[in-house]
C-alpha cells in the first residue's frame, strides 16, 4: 500500500535541535509517541560529537574528558513528533560493575519496550569495530526488524586506503544483514554527517498516524 503524502513529514532541521529531558528508566522518559531514533555505542565511540556535529552545536549533548560519564537517556527534541536520542556509553573498563549492570539494566527497558523507536544509529570506532556488544546490539536489531546504521567513526585516524578497507571488512560481516548500512564518520572533520542526515531524513520521514499523535 501506498504512503500518503500528506502523512509523510518533512525533512526535520537538526540544528533546531533542544535538550528535553534525562531519564534514569523507561518509565521516567518521555511520552512513547511519534518517532526516535537512538545512538549508541561505547563509551568512547564518540556519540555525544557526533550528536554535536549533526546538529551544529558544540554543546547540545555533553562531552567529557571520561567516557562513561553519560549515565541517563538524553533525549534532544527536533520537533513535537520526532527525538534524537543519547543513549548511556556502555563497555568503559574504569566504570564499576554495578554501574554496569544498572546502565545495561536501563539500555535493554529502552531498546525493547520504546513503541517510537524507529531506528539506531550504532557508532564504533573504525580502528576497533565489531566489538562485543556491538554484535550483540546489531543481532537485536536485526532480529527485532529494526534497521541500524552503523558510524564508524575516527575515520580521520587513519589513512583513506585503511579506512575503506575497514569500511568494507564491517559490510561484508552485514551483508546477511539488509536493514544495516554503514558509513566511516568523522565529527571534527565533518565527514559523513550528509550521508547521516540523508539516513535520518529517510527514518523521520516515516507515514505515520499525525492525527493519533496530536490527539494523544
Amino acid at each position: 500500500m501506498a504512503e500518503s503524502p500528506e502523512n509523510r513529514l518533512p525533512a526535520p532541521d537538526y540544528r533546531a535541535a533542544s535538550y528535553l529531558k534525562s531519564s534514569p528508566t523507561l518509565a521516567l522518559c518521555p511520552p512513547d509517541q511519534g518517532l526516535e531514533v537512538a545512538f549508541a555505542g561505547r563509551s568512547n565511540a564518540g556519540k555525544s560529537s557526533a550528536l554535536n556535529a549533526l546538529t551544529e552545536s558544540s554543546k547540545l549533548a555533553r562531552t567529557s574528558k571520561t567516557p562513561g560519564r553519560t549515565q541517563m537517556i538524553n533525549f534532544f527534541e527536533l520537533d513535537q513528533y520526532r527525538r534524537l536520542v543519547d543513549l548511556p556509553g556502555y563497555g568503559y573498563a574504569k566504570v564499576p560493575e554495578a554501574m554496569k549492570i544498572e546502565w545495561q539494566k536501563h539500555l535493554d527497558e529502552y531498546l525493547s519496550g520504546r513503541q517510537s523507536l524507529c531506528g539506531i544509529v550504532l557508532l564504533m570506532d573504525i580502528r576497533h569495530p565489531l566489538k562485543e556488544f556491538d554484535l550483540t546490539l546489531l543481532n537485536w536489531a536485526h532480529s527485532c526488524q529494526l534497521p541500524a546504521h552503523i558510524l564508524l567513526t575516527k575515520a580521520d585516524k587513519l589513512k583513506y586506503g585503511a579506512a575503506q578497507k575497514a569500511l568494507m571488512e564491517v559490510r561484508k560481516h552485514c551483508k546477511a544483514m539488509p536493514a544495516v548500512s554503514v558509513q566511516c564518520f568523522s565529527a571534527p572533520k565533518g565527514t559523513g554527517i550528509p550521508e547521516l542526515t540523508r539516513q535520518l531524513n529517510q527514518w523521520f520521514s516515516a507515514d505515520f498516524g499525525l492525527e493519533e499523535t496530536e490527539e494523544g
